[in-house]
């Protein structure tokens, strides 16, 4: 590596480094506002504030780092226009491709590390976190997902669902398993699905198994039709979990959409959310492609309040798109691919027509 790139590296890695921790500690201070007063009621103690804020980081730096690439890209690229140093390296016959070359290559393996985080820290991360504030703070019984399903103790119950879904406020593939005092099984409960009522989980048709206690043997069989279900959570309680496909990886991620399709549910949420976790790891190399014309443009011109205020201002319409196209994806209006990586797409595209006009 010659001087150069260590020169302009040096450059991009200082700032990069500043715009993680403005971007994290603004991400943390605002959601600890928002958060404070639920920790309150909980009677939380340094130590829960400090492990929320340790658990959060990993996610919060998959979230922000597309971000502080771009706002470093626009103000190292700026900043060394500014001072004419960018001219003065134009001006020696080094093309632009070989002054950012380094600055890309070091775009790229940011991206492998997001997808590391991403895949392996952040889904233990938000186990952590549900088990934090469900268990420790509120002080239920704790969700634990298992093979793709969702496990649960209530009180002498054991309660396993295999799907939730919120928007319908259903669940899907429920077992209760009722255990007496020595924890033999009692009676099990099986329901196709069970539908949220006035407040109580309603399911059209339940299956009832008897057992004796002493010998395990199957005593008898019940069926019936529109049957409350002892289920003492609420469609909010799972939602709160921040959804239950954070706490996967990409690969149990497939592996939970495919069980589900074979299953005959609907499994269009867990595709968006697969396609959507391998297109995010490429956000960051198309907003560092994006800074550089956006920074090269402006020239002498540039200023910091001016490189902060046009990134964030291309994050937030890039969030405001991606927002929009996945949510057509949920939705079943796009497929799950296109949702995912559209707003990639148009964002690279938009990299591709401004380069054009930099002079080379």
């Amino acid at each position: 590596m010659n001087i150069i790139s260590r020169f302009v590296l040096n450059y991009f890695v200082r700032i990069l480094g500043l715009c993680c921790g403005a971007f994290i500690g603004i991400y943390l201070l605002v959601d600890f506002f928002e958060k404070v007063n639920r920790f309150i009621d909980y009677g939380a103690g340094p130590g829960e504030y400090l492990t929320y804020i340790g658990h959060s980081i990993p996610f919060i730096f998959v979230q922000i780092l597309p971000l502080a690439i771009l706002t470093s890209m626009v103000l190292t690229l700026g900043g060394l226009s500014r001072t004419n140093e960018m001219t003065a390296l134009r001006a020696c016959g080094i093309s632009l491709w070989r002054i950012t070359r380094p600055l890309i290559a070091l775009i790229i393996l940011l991206s492998c590390l997001q997808l590391f985080v991403q895949e392996y820290m952040v889904p233990w991360n938000t186990r952590e976190l549900n088990e934090l504030v469900d268990v420790q703070l509120r002080g239920r019984e704790q969700v634990r997902l298992t093979h793709s399903k969702i496990w649960y103790r209530s009180e002498q119950r054991i309660i396993n669902i295999d799907l939730v879904q919120a928007q319908e406020q259903k669940l899907r593939g429920i077992t209760i398993f009722e255990l007496d005092q020595e924890a033999k099984i009692l009676r099990r409960i099986d329901a196709d699905e069970a539908s949220l009522i006035n407040r109580q989980w309603i399911a059209p048709m339940v299956i009832e198994r008897y057992f004796d206690p002493q010998s395990g043997i199957l005593v008898e069989t019940v069926r019936g039709e529109r049957q409350p279900l002892k289920i003492d959570r609420q469609i909010d309680d799972f939602a709160g979990l921040d959804d239950l496909n954070a706490e996967l990886g990409a690969l149990q991620l497939a592996q939970l959409a495919k069980r589900l399709e074979q299953e005959g549910y609907d499994a269009t949420r867990q595709r968006v959310d697969l396609h959507a976790r391998l297109a995010a790891p490429f956000t960051g190399l198309v907003m560092g492609l994006l800074g550089i014309p956006f920074a090269l443009q402006r020239g002498r011109q540039s200023n910091l309040a001016l490189g902060v205020g046009l990134s964030l201002g291309i994050g937030a319409a890039y969030f405001i798109i991606q927002s929009a196209i996945i949510s057509f994806g949920y939705a079943g209006a796009t497929p799950p691919f296109v949702a995912a990586w559209t707003a990639n797409l148009i964002f690279t595209m938009l990299a591709i027509w401004l380069f054009l006009g930099v002079k080379q």
